[in-house]
């Protein structure tokens, strides 16, 4: 070993120390806001009315919890936003496969200027397009449905889907189709026994974006589901809202919590391949 190289290690040493303890500081300051939605919801609520939250649950309480799971309008929210979201996710997953393989595959006129105009469209704000949004599915009869719900959705995630799909799809080479051709499959047996499967890490990634996206929006289902009870879990929690007498914070947290836990359930199930998912798509795109 060369003398040169042995006062390195203290500085490498000393380096990684330093990344460790920024790292640990920014894992501190991601999950506080979780830590904390736990800890008032564990809290009388009465309690925080009068002298407001503690950084302990000295006062341990799990009523909050029981309160929200007995409620009939939980149950009917939540199967509300998994109807809303896991269809979003399927016709938006669909269409934009189709759509990330023309883009990716096909050359044809005018191709640059739908990639473009599919950027520029996730640039529009939402609140730009409720009043013609609400009046189609009014037409359509759709209004107040989760079906309807569901189509605004996938115009939602669409862009992202198939932005991130293409790169995914770019990255598949087109020699694996042409070999599968010249052994005599189609150009869609091509596509669906070479290319299709080795999407898998890009359909977890985006279907988990758009998942994600749908199940916490809030603004659009506000004004699409106006009537009937019919509202998903972002709206429901407005029902802790209590008026002149204020806010019932236990039941707001308690209720966010189990909100979050389908989403981490998804997480813990598909977290190998959306990482990777992620990793391969920003390779090419």
């Amino acid at each position: 070993m060369s003398p040169t190289t042995t006062p390195m290690r203290p500085r490498r040493a000393g380096g990684r120390l330093a990344l460790n303890i920024v790292a640990g500081a920014l894992a501190l300051v991601w999950i506080f806001p979780i830590y904390w939605m736990v800890n008032v919801s564990l809290q009388p609520n009465a309690q925080m009315r009068l002298d407001g939250p503690t950084w302990l649950p000295f006062s341990f309480t799990p009523d909050a919890y029981l309160g929200v799971l007995q409620d009939s309008s939980f149950w009917t929210a939540l199967q509300m936003s998994l109807q809303v979201s896991l269809l979003a996710v399927a016709v938006a997953l669909c269409s934009a496969t189709l759509a990330a393989v023309a883009l990716s595959r096909f050359r044809f006129r005018s191709r640059t200027a739908i990639v473009v105009t599919v950027l520029i469209v996730q640039m529009i704000p939402a609140e730009a397009l409720f009043i013609s949004q609400f009046r189609m599915l009014s037409n359509w009869g759709l209004v107040n449905t989760a079906l309807g719900l569901s189509l605004l959705y996938v115009g939602t995630v669409m862009p992202f889907i198939v932005w991130m799909l293409k790169g995914f799809v770019d990255g598949v080479p087109v020699d694996l189709e042409e070999a599968a051709m010249i052994d005599g499959c189609t150009k869609v047996g091509a596509f669906f026994r070479v290319t299709f499967p080795l999407l898998g890490p890009g359909l977890v990634a985006t279907g988990v974006f758009g998942f994600l996206v749908s199940w916490n929006e809030f603004t659009l289902a506000l004004v699409i589901l106006s009537s009937g009870g019919r509202v998903t879990l972002p709206v429901w929690l407005q029902g802790f809202q209590e008026g002149m007498t204020g806010t019932d914070w236990a039941g707001v947290m308690a209720g966010s919590a189990l909100i979050a836990v389908p989403v981490l359930i998804l997480f813990c199930l598909v977290q190998r391949r959306m990482a990777s998912g992620m990793v391969a798509g920003a390779v090419k795109g």
